[in-house]
């Protein structure tokens, strides 16, 4: 079976042929895999026998030609833990691989988290992340062609003003956050330098984007994915990268025994490892990559909208803060630890908190003024009206999103039934789109009760009344019932079905954090 992704159908073909071209059959299954920043789409693909490979789709030949050449020299040649790419289409658009894992680092932590602490078994997983990493930096840096690295073969001057301009521009900017430009660029200067020093003796490999999304586990075996912006560079970078990510939240004990772990692999593969050296600097990295990551988390979350980005911002500011304890670099970038500090009374997670404080209370049932009545139907039949008399609510034209009605499993069957529940989340068209929905619908729920109004009515339309718009107004319905705790009347018109999710007390916040980052920054008190 075939499930369609939130992709053009020339991805699918060009993915199926590329397989058929490959193994001489259909694959049993092809499934779309989330991205994160990237633009690149990822399949899981199955085969009749059992074995899994994965697909990626990318439409810059030169990215997927470094993927390509890279995966070749550490994966084939090296034999270091990276996916291996097992065939190429001839307009170099589409490459299969090795199977890395459905779990990556990351999620296995936290759910093998005891009492908010990392268990031995967590522990051992991050320590053969840092042997890797030092492995694959030193091994896959040794007669490696690096003109085969994409944008640039190493790390140089014009790359780090690129990020910590990103960081700037793409945050510092639009955070509303005041500084001074002339003094942040002095530090921007000196940091640059500090960067440099010692590029004439690099010999390592530098993964750029080394963190724990990024490497999957597979049983006890991990893989390391997402390698093709690598180039020549300083392994501190990917220290940085990995032990400063700022949702992993590693405690400063765990750091030092995974830096411990890492610079003992470093001298099994470089006799002449200065730990001084690398120890002194790899502050300077880990204040550079901080910047660099809300940069991102600047561009992917207040200009892209993803959700993802933005969750980051707060643990981001709480890196960064922290960082400048170290009174020596407080001292050394006095305008970046300025920024600091007022990045982490407007933006930390102790800021979120108080601000997500400011809008929570306990609504009791009893004390739930606000029914929502939410319908699905279908537009062939006219837009559903409103038995209150109070005219208020919303529309949603479910439309756009894949129709699994057009595919003979499921025409008999509606969007409350598992199969197509199933065909529209593996699609992923329909979750950005109830995402959307929620955070217009919540916004209306929150005023409504806070001014005590009694109805509200969300209507989701399709083609049929079958498919999409049932999946879509019973997820909103639940949504609302759990979030907020109103009544909410739930119709399905076309099917002749009406569910009632009673009123129920629950601790509501009336607004996010999220909704609320993009605000100026106050001078006067430091805080929203």
């Amino acid at each position: 079976m075939i499930n369609p992704g939130s992709i053009k159908d020339s991805d699918l073909t060009e993915v199926i042929r590329l397989y058929i071209h490959t193994f001489g059959a259909e694959p049993s299954s092809i499934t779309p895999l989330a991205g994160a920043g990237s633009p690149r789409r990822y399949f899981k693909i199955t085969g009749t026998d059992g074995s899994i490979l994965a697909a990626t789709r990318g439409d810059d030949k030169a990215e997927n030609r470094a993927f390509i050449e890279l995966s070749h020299h550490l994966a084939d040649e090296c034999l270091l833990p990276v996916p291996r790419v097992v065939a190429v289409s001839d307009d170099g658009l589409t490459y299969l691989q090795t199977w890395a894992g459905d779990r990556d680092l990351l999620t296995t932590l936290q759910d093998s988290k005891t009492d908010g602490n990392f268990s031995l078994t967590g522990i051992n997983l991050l320590e053969e992340a840092m042997r890797s990493v030092a492995r694959i930096q030193y091994i896959g840096g040794r007669n490696l062609d690096y003109s085969i690295c994409y944008p640039h073969t190493e790390m140089d001057r014009r790359l780090i003003r690129w990020d910590l301009n990103y960081c700037k521009y793409c945050f510092l900017k639009p955070s509303g956050i005041p500084f001074d430009e002339d003094r942040l660029q002095d530090d921007f200067d000196r940091l640059e330098s500090v960067l440099m020093a010692g590029s004439n003796s690099w010999c390592t490999f530098m993964l750029r984007d080394f963190q724990s999304r990024n490497v999957m586990v597979n049983g006890s075996k991990l893989t390391v994915i997402d390698f093709q912006g690598g180039r020549r560079g300083p392994g501190a970078y990917d220290v940085a990268s990995f032990l400063w990510q700022a949702k992993a939240c590693y405690p400063d004990n765990l750091r030092k025994h995974l830096i411990d772990v890492y610079i003992d692999e470093c001298r099994h593969h470089d006799k002449n490892f200065d730990e001084e050296r690398f120890r002194q600097t790899l502050p300077k990295f880990v204040l550079f990559r901080i910047l660099q990551t809300l940069g991102a988390y600047g561009f992917r979350g207040w200009v892209e909208h993803k959700p993802h980005f933005l969750q980051s911002v707060p643990f981001g500011a709480d890196n960064l803060f922290t960082l400048f304890s170290d009174k020596d670099l407080a001292a050394q970038y006095p305008a970046l630890h300025q920024i600091a500090i007022r990045l982490h009374a407007h933006f930390g997670s102790e800021a979120a908190r108080k601000l997500t404080d400011r809008y929570r209370r306990i609504i009791p049932a009893v004390d739930n003024p606000l029914t929502v009545r939410v319908t699905s139907f279908s537009f062939k039949k006219g837009i559903p009206t409103d038995p209150t008399g109070n005219g208020g609510g919303f529309v949603f034209d479910c439309r756009a999103p894949h129709n699994p009605g057009r595919y003979e499993p499921y025409k008999k069957l509606t969007g409350l039934d598992q199969p197509v529940r199933e065909f529209l989340e593996k699609d992923g068209e329909i979750k950005p789109f109830i995402e959307e929905c929620k955070e217009l619908v919540d916004s209306s729920v929150e005023r409504y009760l806070q001014r005590r109004f009694t109805d509200l009515s969300v209507n989701f339309g399709c083609t049929g009344g079958q498919h999409r718009s049932v999946y879509s107004a019973d997820a909103i319905a639940r949504h609302l019932n759990n979030k907020y705790g109103v009544k909410v009347i739930l119709s399905h018109r076309e099917q002749g079905i009406e569910t009632i999710l009673p009123a129920k007390d629950v601790d509501v916040v009336f607004d996010s954090f999220l909704r609320d980052t993009h605000k100026p920054y106050n001078p006067e008190n430091n805080r929203l």
